[in-house]
């Protein structure tokens, strides 16, 4: 195939659906006969997820992989940022944790030995010279011009990789003409000779209605509208961001298996859920409300951030007391990774991992025991049931005389989790519930509700469907023949 120009989708902002648009290109470029991969060279979010070599990047990078059929790796994201608290973010560098930043020493840079600009490139030089095209993703908006010296993701990347820049604007959002003019506007002229076109995303309407907006846009920014993307609701990827939980179902329904996922102060790594949120049989949703999980059938506490804080949280908000007296009602309860943690017996922190808190009492679901420790197991694993991946910190072994009860065997010898019956268990393994398998066991206990609700529900099969349907959604919208144009001019 002809070598094609990396191509950047930048944005006017944070959430435009940079990442979506991203997905959508690896997927279209992989149907015409590419090899491309994604990259994004910083990624700031808690929804990460473990290479195939045991490391870790950001979930979108991932899911952008996934769509392109290609084995995710650290350099499609060398740098993931993962906040701690509104001023510090642990710092992950080619996978691996190298400590936590304050964010304005992070920005100033001047106070870290490591060379961020360097090792980012070198990271997209490596993936350049194994795939064709490169689908580089931007991060939040282009234009925040005190950053611009700093700026590791944008522009700057985009100038190192000689790409052609994409500028998604979000016009569901209000305000797409100033978005896009000024973000085009604030930049330098020799980034602004980057920017090649742009795609106007989440349109609600009939699409006739922008027709002269599309012409006044080209006229004021001097730059194509390559695209006019609609909003869809039937089209279902994984999204990293946590603005996208605001759009998740928050309450019970009838007439199916009611799973309810524990909303956490620092929830992280949602997307473990996504699977059971398309199976037919189930209807999942977040709350934090005592009334609610005391009608949900099944109780997952999902992964954290900060355990022991959370697990604070819980005592003090009433869910803690909540979940134990729906499982002695009949309730599954499930943990996962920082979920399972919570289920044990007492959590503790000698060394002060996460925060000032030695040791708090768990749910007492199961009995185990966490030890925090500052060392990160992160790693893809193979059980019975399927595959996943594990991203945590810290110890679970059973408690004082408790015998071990793994709920997982793995394929290396190891054990992991503990189930004290079918209704009660945690595991450290993300995305064991893609595993149809897995999903099925946990649902045996609610066979009345499952004859009324369908068949087995196989995601695997259902991802590689959406990412078809996305690839076709954006070909109808967008010039592609424009778009093959720009990436091949000299």
């Amino acid at each position: 195939m002809k070598r094609l120009h990396p191509i950047m989708f930048a944005g006017t902002g944070s959430d435009v659906g940079k990442s979506i648009i991203a997905a959508a290109f690896c997927r279209i470029f992989r149907q015409d006969g590419y090899h491309p991969a994604p990259f994004k060279a910083q990624n700031m979010a808690l929804n990460s997820y473990a290479t195939p070599e045991g490391f870790e990047i950001g979930r979108a990078q991932a899911v952008q992989a996934e769509a392109a059929g290609i084995p995710c790796h650290t350099d499609m994201n060398p740098l993931l940022l993962k906040p701690q608290s509104d001023h510090t973010s642990q710092v992950v560098l080619h996978g691996q944790p190298i400590g936590s930043k304050n964010a304005y020493d992070y920005w100033r840079r001047g106070s870290s030995d490591i060379d961020f600009r360097k090792e980012v490139c070198g990271a997209f030089d490596r993936l350049a010279a194994r795939y064709n095209p490169i689908v580089m993703e931007g991060a939040g908006s282009i234009s925040e011009i005190n950053l611009r010296s700093t700026d590791l993701v944008n522009l700057p990347m985009a100038r190192h990789a000689k790409a052609d820049v994409i500028l998604v604007g979000d016009i569901d959002r209000g305000g797409v003409f100033a978005s896009v003019y000024g973000s085009i506007a604030l930049q330098t002229p020799e980034d602004r000779s980057l920017i090649k076109g742009i795609i106007i995303n989440k349109f609600r309407g009939d699409m006739r209605l922008f027709d002269e907006g599309r012409k006044m846009l080209e006229d004021i920014c001097h730059v194509p509208v390559l695209g006019v993307v609609p909003y869809y609701h039937d089209i279902h990827i994984e999204e990293e961001d946590s603005v996208a939980l605001a759009q998740k179902s928050m309450s019970s329904e009838r007439g199916k298996v009611n799973v309810a996922v524990v909303m956490l102060r620092h929830l992280s790594n949602y997307t473990d859920f996504d699977s059971l949120e398309q199976d037919p049989r189930v209807h999942l949703f977040y709350t934090n409300n005592v009334e609610d999980i005391g009608k949900a059938d099944i109780i997952i506490l999902p992964g954290t951030k900060s355990t022991l804080h959370d697990l604070y949280e819980l005592r003090r908000n009433g869910c803690a007391q909540a979940i134990v007296k729906a499982h002695r009602k009949g309730a599954t309860v499930l943990g996962i990774c920082g979920g399972y943690q919570l289920m044990g017996t007492e959590v503790c922190d000698p060394a002060h991992v996460e925060g000032d808190i030695d040791r708090l009492p768990g749910l007492g679901l199961l009995p185990v025991t966490t030890h925090m420790s500052g060392e990160k197991m992160t790693r893809q694993v193979v059980c019975e049931y399927g595959s996943g991946y594990e991203i945590h910190m810290g110890e679970t072994r059973p408690f004082g005389d408790a015998k071990p009860s793994p709920l997982l065997h793995l394929e290396d010898g190891r054990e992991d989790g503990y189930m004290v019956s079918p209704k009660c268990m945690g595991t450290y393994v993300h995305g064991i519930l893609d595993n149809t398998p897995f999903v099925d066991f946990l649902l045996s206990p609610y066979k009345e509700k499952l004859e009324q609700a369908g068949q087995p529900f196989d995601y695997h099969a259902f991802k590689e469907e959406q990412y078809d349907r996305l690839a076709q959604h954006v070909r109808q919208y967008v010039d592609m023949q424009k778009i093959y144009q720009i990436l091949t001019d000299d």
